[in-house]
């Protein structure tokens, strides 16, 4: 994804996202209670970087921070997962509260070995997601993400993505985002919020 591609895949998250869940979940998730979090997600079952068959169930009963990109990514994935591994070992204990999911949008090149290798790079706590392209776009459509396949003048190609990273609380309830090189101290204090939300 090139830098020039931030601000409209930060405003289509936001528009995307808030055409789901109404423009206060976006701009005031922290003001709102669990009773009128609204879903996001239809029910799946793909591939985990382990191999191993992984559902929406599978990501009930803790809180989740849930990013959609692909390990090809030059700039905008590698960044985000550096920042969650930095600010899961600022949380400290809290971070095992969480779980923090990375799915790929690109699941033709990112096979589970791949996923697997290229997590491990960042924290072995994240868990991965591929599978057939197939199931991969509708997951990716139920979570209001924008994916795009771009070729590239070398005969390749890239992947456009949302770059937010969603949080959902452990009943699978939209309670917020996480932009795009955020500021630190607000991007620790809503996954601090996110762990403290620790029932369904």
């Amino acid at each position: 994804m090139t830098r020039g591609n931030r601000f409209f895949l930060s405003l289509a998250a936001v528009l995307v996202l808030g055409g789901a869940v109404g423009a206060a979940a976006v701009l005031g998730p922290w003001n709102r209670s669990d009773s009128v979090a609204t879903l996001l997600g239809a029910p799946f079952r793909l591939t985990s970087d382990e191999g191993r068959p992984i559902s929406d169930t599978d990501l009930r009963g803790k809180p989740t921070a849930l990013f959609f990109g692909f390990t090809f990514c030059p700039e905008v994935c590698p960044t985000t997962l550096a920042e969650l591994a930095g600010l899961m070992g600022e949380l400290g204990p809290d971070a095992e509260r969480l779980n923090v999911v990375f799915v790929s949008v690109d699941p033709k090149r990112d096979t589970p070995e791949v996923l697997h290798t290229y997590l491990s790079a960042f924290d072995e706590r994240i868990r991965g997601i591929t599978g057939e392209p197939d199931a991969v776009r509708a997951m990716a459509k139920s979570y209001g993400i924008y994916v795009k396949r771009v070729p590239t003048e070398d005969g390749g190609y890239t992947m456009d993505h949302t770059a937010a990273v969603l949080l959902l609380d452990a009943a699978g309830g939209f309670v917020g985002t996480i932009a795009y090189e955020e500021g630190h101290d607000n991007a620790l204090a809503k996954l601090r919020r996110l762990a403290s939300r620790t029932t369904t």
